[in-house]
């Protein structure tokens, strides 16, 4: 049965930032820095019509749509520019991606904000004036979060409006609440920091019990809990969540090569990739590969310890 670790408690404190200025609604704030390594540099913006949220998107906007990506913290976290470098370095790939909380914001989040976010986007899209009329693709959505910000990530994937959702060193903290991979029909990906992440146990167990079937992906990077966030361009993190992204929400090819098969691109390197029971490589596996597309892992034992986020409280409330 699953547990929430002694542990996460505590370590709530230490991911959720202290800083408590928020940044005045309705126009990029003077803080923003303009960067990211994509073809159109990014920053961050808020918006009036929707309070306690940043928007990281391209300072100009391309002529393709923008996919979107709706975020949660880490900590559950109200400051926006938590994964800020991370969340930056996917903008300026051509996305548009809406973190809960405002910048430097204080307090929690919940679940009904990214809902919010998604919301947002698609009025935003059909209201003319806005900067953002008829320049979202509104039927490409991603939802995902780290840690505490995955739990709420988890908590709308059954949204109809989303195509994929993004597990970054998270897992669901209680038997009661698998229901919520039950009914995931949509592609899922995982991304988690190794066996040392305390998230890692309960993402695992999480990994186990999908339903068979669902395209999904599994992959560990020995970094541990913190990931690579606050890196340049958010470190390998982000330098993989934008190559999953490409795939599944512009329907890249190449990108999605890194993913798919044997010998995945991701297969070859530092990450740990975990194949499917039904998949069968067409060379014998070695570290790191395989991979679990369309597939189910076999379960891991059950385990009472780790939880899969940093914060003792539901999703949601």
């Amino acid at each position: 049965m699953r547990r929430r670790s002694k542990i996460y408690a505590g370590l709530a404190a230490a991911l959720v930032p202290l800083a408590s200025v928020v940044v005045a609604l309705g126009a990029t704030p003077a803080g923003a820095a303009i960067g990211g390594s994509g073809p159109y540099p990014a920053d961050y913006e808020t918006s009036s019509s929707l309070p306690n949220h940043t928007i990281f998107r391209p300072q100009t906007l391309p002529s393709e749509r923008l996919p979107v990506l709706v975020w949660g913290n880490g900590g559950c976290s109200a400051n926006g520019l938590s994964q800020g470098n991370f969340l930056r370095e996917i903008a300026s790939h051509g996305f548009l991606a809406i973190a809960n909380g405002a910048p430097n914001g204080s307090g929690s989040t919940n679940a009904q904000m990214l809902t919010q976010s998604i919301d947002w986007a698609v009025a935003e899209n059909s209201r003319p004036g806005s900067r953002y009329y008829n320049r979202i693709d509104i039927t490409k959505i991603a939802v995902a979060g780290f840690s505490c910000g995955g739990l709420e990530a988890y908590a709308v994937s059954n949204d109809p409006r989303v195509t994929t959702t993004g597990i970054f060193s998270s897992g669901l903290l209680n038997d009661a609440d698998d229901y919520q991979l039950r009914r995931l029909t949509k592609p899922i990906a995982y991304f988690v920091g190794g066996p040392s992440d305390i998230a890692y146990p309960n993402a695992m167990d999480d990994w186990g019990k999908l339903p068979a079937g669902l395209p999904a992906f599994m992959g560990n990077l020995n970094v541990g809990h913190g990931g690579t966030y606050d890196q340049p361009n958010g470190g390998e993190f982000g330098r993989v969540a934008v190559l999953y992204l490409k795939w599944r929400l512009k329907g890249d090819v190449g990108a999605g090569a890194n993913f798919v098969g044997p010998d995945c691109g991701l297969c070859r390197g530092q990450w740990s990739v975990q194949p499917g029971p039904d998949q069968q490589p067409a060379a014998p596996a070695g570290p790191g590969r395989g991979l679990a597309v369309d597939a189910r892992r076999a379960r891991p034992g059950r385990r009472g310890g780790a939880a899969g986020h940093d914060r003792g409280r539901a999703p949601g409330t």
